[in-house]
């Protein structure tokens, strides 16, 4: 950046912004981590606070529809920490809703999954 007329910018990749001042030098989302494959999704009616960064209106934007962390992340092409990061802060504003993936205690039995495979097959 020797001149005025220089931009932040690098011809094939677009503007150069570094992660850590989209996230505003935050590592860590507030409150609980978010595992990848959670889903999140706007809160039916909730409307953008003013102050939101092009970064978490975008998220907000792909969360219309239900999307994992890791989908978001690479959807946005943004860091999956600093996804974290702006869902905890849409979380905190109630603006999204996450759901844990199931646990293992939460799935069903294997057998009835053998059972429900042999009567696909069977037809």
């Amino acid at each position: 950046m020797t001149d005025a007329g220089d931009q932040w910018l690098d011809q094939d990749a677009g503007p150069i912004i570094r992660p850590y001042t989209v996230a505003r030098g935050r590592t860590r989302p507030s409150g609980p981590a978010f595992d990848m494959v959670a889903i999140v999704k706007v809160v039916p009616g909730a409307a953008p606070v003013p102050g939101l960064s092009p970064e978490h209106l975008n998220i907000l934007r792909m969360c219309g529809e239900p999307m994992s962390v890791v989908d978001l992340a690479s959807e946005s092409g943004l860091s999956l920490g600093v996804v974290r990061v702006l869902l905890g802060d849409l979380r905190d504003q109630k603006l999204v809703t996450v759901r844990p993936p199931a646990s293992v205690s939460q799935l069903p039995e294997e057998r009835i999954l053998r059972e429900v495979i042999q009567g696909l097959q069977a037809l």
